[in-house]
């Protein structure tokens, strides 16, 4: 039997977040349909989800934790290599030793900021491995066969530079990468009419800005006491004990952590109020009206895109964002459910007919080919 494997180089952390882990899940899950080996390769970075992983039942090899590394470069070329802990040197040859416990047919998977060119070109001149890339930003250059970038972009060419020239690329929010709960709970979407009886209040698995407890601050008040509000949040969350204990005697909201039905809690919500990353996705996918908070610099570009097509409503950064600005919003939009309504039509719209399985047939036709 021919053995094959797809290798992903994927990491969560408290400051990272758990979102490019999430995604990668969805895909090993995807790619294990037709047969294919599965092995992640993560550091062992503080609020990382590598349980979750081995949970999912996948080969896991752990990267050790550098974060006491003296020799860690302070000048950084890309200001997300710190996330790594180790000099971009070390993480590639600890990646590579990995790889040559495995020899099989393979490709490699890699969904990380801090990883560039210089990074996934000396990783194929030593195992000679396609390489595939998965990413949101644009701000670098990479050595790939395959890139998969799953945002609303104005430009069309952004990686015209930044990949090389026969690398196949799937760009645009057709390509998102949803958990099949999604595909399921969209056969059976409800009809919103945009009165808010329900609240979704999710910001990412580790929320490191703490943007769940300033939005409880305001739903905690007597005058949403009618309204059924869906607090979310992931193990890695820092101040999930906080939360709870706010939410602790309040009949009207319900506390879930850590859940697989997000997509039925986002089916059964009137609106959202969330951060940016893959969720605004899913919420768009669902027709999920949302209020936005930014909580990271790489968010902006795509959340202000969205706002724009009135798919969403956007507050700010979470640095400027206060519970006063949510209350303020929130009510105004409890008076206009009209608004809220177009928000769920426009939200629905952008999404269209999803895409995602021309990227998984391309991977496993690359697979197929590899030596």
């Amino acid at each position: 039997m021919d053995n094959k494997t797809i290798f992903f180089r994927v990491d969560a952390s408290y400051e990272i977040g758990t979102g490019h882990v999430m995604r990668c899940l969805t895909l090993a899950n995807l790619f294990s349909k037709y047969g294919i080996n599965i092995v992640f390769i993560c550091r062992d970075l503080q609020g990382n989800l590598n349980y979750l992983i081995k949970e999912h039942g996948y080969k896991l090899y752990t990267l050790p934790n550098g974060a006491s590394n003296q020799n860690f470069p302070q000048k950084l070329e890309n200001p997300y290599e710190a996330w790594l802990s180790v000099d971009w040197k070390t993480d590639l040859l600890q990646t590579v030793n990995v790889m040559k416990n495995n020899p099989s047919r393979s490709c490699f998977i890699i969904d990380h900021y801090s990883i560039d060119s210089k990074w996934e070109e000396l990783l194929y001149q030593l195992v000679g491995k396609e390489i595939i890339v998965i990413d949101d930003l644009a701000n670098r250059s990479h050595f790939c066969h395959i890139l998969l970038d799953q945002n609303l972009s104005n430009n069309s060419e952004r990686y015209h530079d930044l990949v090389p020239s026969n690398c196949v690329k799937f760009i645009g929010s057709p390509y998102v990468i949803l958990r099949k709960e999604f595909m399921d709970e969209k056969i059976n979407l409800r009809n919103r009419n945009g009165n808010i009886k329900r609240i979704l209040v999710f910001f990412g698995g580790s929320d490191p800005t703490n943007e769940t407890l300033k939005t409880l601050n305001v739903l905690i008040k007597s005058i949403y006491s009618h309204i059924h509000i869906d607090i979310v949040v992931g193990n890695s969350n820092k101040n999930k004990e906080a939360i709870k204990l706010l939410c602790k005697d309040k009949a009207n909201i319900h506390l879930h952590c850590q859940i697989s039905h997000m997509a039925k809690l986002m089916n059964l919500a009137d609106l959202s109020i969330g951060a940016g990353g893959t969720t605004t996705w899913e919420r768009c996918y669902l027709g999920l009206p949302t209020l936005t908070i930014a909580t990271a610099d790489n968010q902006v570009d795509i959340i202000n895109l969205v706002n724009e097509t009135g798919a969403i409503y956007h507050l700010g950064k979470s640095t400027v964002v206060t519970s006063e600005l949510i209350e303020k919003k929130l009510n105004l939009l409890m008076e206009n459910p009209l608004n809220v309504l177009k928000m769920s039509q426009n939200a629905y719209k952008l999404m269209g007919e999803n895409r995602l399985n021309s990227f998984i047939e391309k991977v496993v036709e690359c697979l197929n080919d590899t030596n």
